[in-house]
């Protein structure tokens, strides 16, 4: 997992604007060692632009009166690596109190709604990844207790998506969403990913940080709209793909069928980890008219070939011309990630693209009833 204090702060190119602010902030730090106080930008790393400083007395209080080049996303530090995130506008007066051994965990902020809760997310977002990571590394240990720990942790990812959408409903339009943006995959869920950047806009248009998200955000709708032609009732794109044997089997050759078109490789751990509710999923439904179309981004053979028999791929429709990320099919596709799906009728039009565990499932479970 890649560290985040403040994630979002990386997409941080500073522009520096004429429309300077000023803020007040003043407060108590206590358990530091150190003597001054910043105001900052965070660029990841130990990598910070200050821009105001002021003296930490002994008994930690301290006070800071200046102005800032624009209203933007900031941190007040007392060292690298212990900050807390700041949302600072025109006016902002705020009172910061915190444990400068561990300022994201130990902290109280007054006068700023939206730097709590920006700053609370972010605490809540460490925990549950900290959780998640030890469940990871223990299943890597111990792969056959698969089942168990993903019923062990099921309580905590909803828990978890329970407490991500209150959170949302709570802070409409408001910076203080910044960081779900690193949890979204605008590959996967451009829908969720563009109302989170939107309402980012509509509550802090023209901070630095925004613009820069909001440039980000136009390049992925411009890459999602030109995935348009793979939009639910078009015709999947035919395409022809070698099998080991090395003979041609086309899409359309599958017409008739129900097929899921599984983008995957032998190297990738998502798609692993997938197979089993795809192999499923096949055993419950090949009798009814559903099949699968694996294409294969592997560029050794061998490796493709041990992975489909070790993961009990036992449809016969497997193909790879193994160009690895350029196979042919997968560029046709505009394919950029994997696992990447594509579920496609018996009439060979597309039903819808990225469907994967229960979303598949229920899919499935629409077109055949049961």
């Amino acid at each position: 997992m890649k560290k985040i204090i403040l994630s979002i702060s990386l997409l941080i190119n500073l522009v520096v604007f004429s429309q300077q602010i000023e803020v007040s902030i003043s407060g108590n730090i206590f358990n530091t060692t150190k003597d001054t106080l910043y105001i900052s930008q965070y660029y990841g790393g130990n990598n910070y632009k200050n821009f105001l400083k002021t003296s930490i007395d002994k008994k930690g209080n301290y006070a800071f009166k200046g102005k800032l080049p624009v209203k933007d996303i900031y941190v007040i530090r007392v060292n690298d690596n212990q900050h807390l995130n700041l949302i600072l506008r025109e006016g902002s007066s705020i009172q910061v109190f915190g444990d400068a051994k561990n300022m994201i965990a130990f902290h109280n902020i007054v006068g700023s709604e939206e730097s709590a809760q920006l700053n609370k997310y972010i605490v809540q977002m460490q925990i549950y990844n900290a959780k998640k990571d030890s469940a990871n590394q223990y299943l890597q240990a111990h792969p056959d207790q698969e089942q168990q720990v993903n019923q062990s942790f099921a309580p905590l990812f909803y828990e978890y998506e329970n407490f991500k959408q209150n959170y949302i409903n709570a802070n409409q339009n408001s910076p203080a969403l910044l960081p779900l943006l690193s949890e979204i995959d605008p590959n996967q869920n451009f829908q969720a990913y563009e109302q989170i950047v939107q309402q980012i806009i509509n509550g802090f248009d023209g901070a630095p940080s925004v613009n820069q998200i909001k440039a980000m955000y136009l390049q992925q709708k411009e890459k999602n709209d030109e995935m348009l032609f793979l939009s639910p009732g078009k015709i999947a794109p035919d395409f022809s793909q070698p099998k080991a044997d090395g003979k041609l089997l086309k899409l359309s050759d599958l017409k008739g069928k129900v097929v899921l078109i599984d983008f995957w490789a032998s190297w990738c751990g998502p798609c692993r980890k997938e197979n089993p509710n795809v192999v499923k999923l096949y055993q419950k439904y090949a009798d009814k008219g559903f099949t699968i179309l694996s294409v294969s981004l592997d560029k050794d053979k061998n490796a493709w070939l041990e992975a489909i028999k070790r993961d009990n791929l036992t449809w016969p429709n497997h193909v790879s011309d193994l160009k690895a990320w350029s196979n042919d099919a997968a560029q046709q596709y505009k394919v950029t990630g994997i696992p990447f799906t594509v579920l496609v009728d018996k009439d060979g039009k597309i039903i819808q693209k990225n469907l994967r565990g229960a979303d598949l499932e229920n899919a499935l479970k629409s077109i055949f009833g049961f």
